[in-house]
């Protein structure tokens, strides 16, 4: 890699963690309108409250042997939900009581307890419906052609159990059926199901219920085959968004009743934060100062490259790349930060001592640069690697907090090594140079 494409990947990555990263960044008018910069930490249950759901499954049609696989399900797929929504950190745990089997769902920054329960709370039943040829309902129109449509359909083997996946589009504005829409992309064998069953009923309405509730009746206008469709309707952006989610993460294998739904409030509060900020600031300040003090300019070069380091971790709690939805920090996530900060200067500590030793056997300063970095890396490698072993098995085996931990170590472990093995390296190179 060229060392302009080095500095030009150091500066660009720079700069825009640092307008990530400024608060309140003023709002640049363009062509009228105005844009801001605006993109907060997202904190945890304990740091800023959030909703509380209390869950209780209905087991009264599942064998009593089966009802804990059921339990077990039913949680797999409301952390599915959740995590499709972008909660992170929430709390999802089951408990059981005698026969009395509940769930119970803490999700971070979300206030309103309705919405909550409307995402978590739904069985989200897909269902496609045809009409008999004798159905009164196709001679029908209004109300009337609806209502028999509810009385009179009846199910084909069609339903979300043949989805692949499904995800909100837009229709043509100005047209029927524009606005929010989801389209659903069925399975192999839901897609020759979905093909025959528009084939036999073309020119006839195809019913398609959730939760066996009528949300449209198209008619078919012609054999579908390749396995898409859209399901349109009086969707609203969220409503259509929060229907994707609910048929990604599957349905409900048993019937869940809501027994308690509030907002909380935060268990830690703002001192915490004041104070794990305060002490992450010290902690950064008596790195710098020791790196600078013990390895003179070198160590100044890494307090620059740790300063970059806390700009693009702080950048990529805050926007998750654009990809992950943003981190949500827990105090636990906090206290991973803090540490990460001081992994972060191991790698260029064994570097500059490397670099020691070749200069001390006559190396030029060049030379024994590039002879640091080869015989450090190993033992970098060894040592990161170690450290993201221990965070994925954190991250399996841990709940909630722990895995907020866990992942927090993990991204301060694979931006510590880009800015040891590029930013450290550039710098000290344009030095010896």
């Amino acid at each position: 890699m060229s060392r302009l494409l080095l500095w030009i990947i150091i500066a660009v990555t720079t700069i825009f963690s640092l307008l990530i990263n400024i608060p309140n960044f003023p709002s640049i008018e363009i062509l009228g309108k105005e844009y801001g910069i605006d993109f907060p930490l997202r904190l945890g249950l304990d740091l800023q409250g959030g909703t509380q759901l209390i869950l209780q499954t209905q087991m009264d049609q599942i064998e009593a042997s089966q009802r804990d696989d059921a339990l077990e399900s039913a949680k797999e797929v409301i952390e599915r939900r959740v995590n499709l929504f972008g909660v992170s950190e929430a709390v999802v745990q089951t408990s059981k009581v005698g026969e009395d089997r509940r769930i119970l769902v803490e999700l971070p920054g979300l206030k309103n307890a309705t919405e909550a329960a409307q995402l978590v709370g739904k069985t989200a039943q897909l269902d496609f419906r045809e009409l008999p040829a004798t159905s009164s309902a196709l001679e029908a129109t209004g109300s009337a052609y609806l209502l028999q449509i509810i009385t009179e359909s009846v199910s084909t083997e069609l339903t979300g159990a043949d989805l692949q996946s499904a995800r909100v589009v837009f229709g043509a504005t100005n047209q029927p059926g524009s606005g929010p829409q989801v389209e659903i992309i069925f399975t192999l064998e839901g897609a020759q199901k979905f093909a025959e069953i528009t084939k036999k009923n073309t020119g006839k309405p195809l019913a398609i219920f959730l939760d066996d509730l009528l949300i449209s009746a198209p008619t078919v206008q012609q054999e579908i085959v390749g396995g898409n469709a859209v399901i349109t309707g009086q969707f609203s952006s969220d409503e259509a968004k929060n229907l994707a989610i609910q048929l990604n993460a599957g349905a409900l294998p048993v019937p869940i009743k809501i027994l308690e739904q509030r907002s909380i409030g935060p268990t830690l509060g703002q001192e915490s934060i004041n104070k794990s900020l305060v002490a992450g600031g010290i902690g950064l300040m008596v790195i710098l100062l020791y790196m600078g003090v013990y390895y003179g300019v070198l160590g100044i070069i890494a307090d620059f490259a740790l300063i970059i380091y806390t700009l693009i971790i702080l950048a990529i709690f805050k926007t998750g790349l654009f990809i992950i939805p943003p981190i949500t920090l827990t105090l636990a996530g906090i206290a991973a930060l803090i540490l990460s900060i001081g992994m972060a200067v191991d790698a260029n500590i064994l570097i500059f001592e490397r670099m020691k030793e070749e200069i001390r056997w006559g190396k030029s300063k060049s030379l024994a640069l590039e002879l640091g970095f080869k015989r450090a890396w190993s033992s970098i490698w060894a040592s990161n690697v170690s450290s993201l072993i221990t965070a994925t098995i954190l991250y399996g085996m841990g709940q909630s907090v722990v895995r907020g931990f866990a992942i927090t170590l993990t991204i301060g472990v694979l931006v510590s090594m880009f800015t040891a093995v590029v930013v450290t390296r550039t710098f000290l190179k344009l030095l010896i140079k």
